[in-house]
């Protein structure tokens, strides 16, 4: 097996790093780059230095542009032949800032890394570790399907709220951390996210509910049963849920890739 390539965009912050890591260190990576900013506080080129010293199979690389760069000029060498793109990117909420202008900010991020993917490497899985998720997603997803993609391949990474649910079920129970699957679904942000407690049953479902294949997302598993807690917060979350994914379709309305 020749194994994958993949590229982790913001590679050199304090996300990029451990995730550059652990892909260095997945023995399907045969290829990683490790893309950001030439204004980053850590350079890439010292991240990848790094990560080429590991005694894995990995190939190493950095690449560094300029803030101001469209990727879809500057990007081509990084993001040709990508299986994977990891997009930890975005700049944080301030406090007192609108959700709407930190979604104008990410997004237009995040376009810039995904209108790039749409040129360079189309049939990649593009994962988007953007917030605001619930809103970056959808007008991503959307503006792919507009370049004539699968959307598919858009996916938002909210691993973070299923690893959190089971360590806290881990120290209340007792139970073996490897041994506690709990689903979390709805949103990422605030009280979209709903953890489904009542299914653990030991790992007998993947916590995302979803399966992924070479076309991207192949299933999307039912929710199961839900306790009366679990369906009661499930109506309470829908429509702030339905809001944050309409701020992101509204965003992708107004925007477009460029020719």
């Amino acid at each position: 097996m020749p194994g994958y390539k993949v590229c982790v965009v913001g590679g050199a912050g304090g996300i990029g790093q451990p995730l550059s890591m652990l892909m260095a260190m997945d023995p399907n990576v045969a290829e990683l780059c490790v893309y950001d900013l030439t204004i980053a506080m850590i350079p890439a080129d010292g991240v990848a230095a790094d990560l080429g010293h590991l005694n894995k199979a990995a190939k190493v690389k950095a690449y560094a542009f300029d803030k101001d760069a469209r990727a879809a000029e500057v990007a081509g060498e990084c993001l040709t032949g990508c299986d994977l793109v990891l997009v930890p990117a975005g700049v944080p909420r301030k406090p007192g800032q609108d959700r709407a202008a930190l979604l104008n900010i990410n997004a237009g991020i995040a376009k810039n890394i995904v209108e790039a993917c749409a040129k360079f490497c189309p049939e990649a899985v593009i994962a988007l570790i953007v917030n605001p998720v619930n809103s970056v997603v959808p007008a991503m997803c959307e503006l792919w399907k507009k370049a004539g993609h699968d959307p598919c391949k858009i996916v938002g990474v909210t691993t973070l709220d299923c690893v959190r649910a089971e360590k806290f079920v881990h120290e209340i129970t007792g139970a073996p951390v490897g041994d506690i699957s709990i689903p979390v679904i709805g949103g990422h942000a605030g009280t979209t996210i709903l953890p489904l407690f009542s299914q653990d049953d030991r790992a007998a479902l993947s916590a995302s509910k979803v399966t992924f294949g070479k076309k991207g997302v192949e299933t999307v598993h039912p929710l199961g049963d839900l306790s009366p807690h679990e369906k009661e917060r499930l109506a309470a979350l829908t429509p702030a849920l339905k809001d944050e994914i309409d701020a992101g379709l509204e965003y992708a309305s107004r925007n477009e890739f460029a020719a």
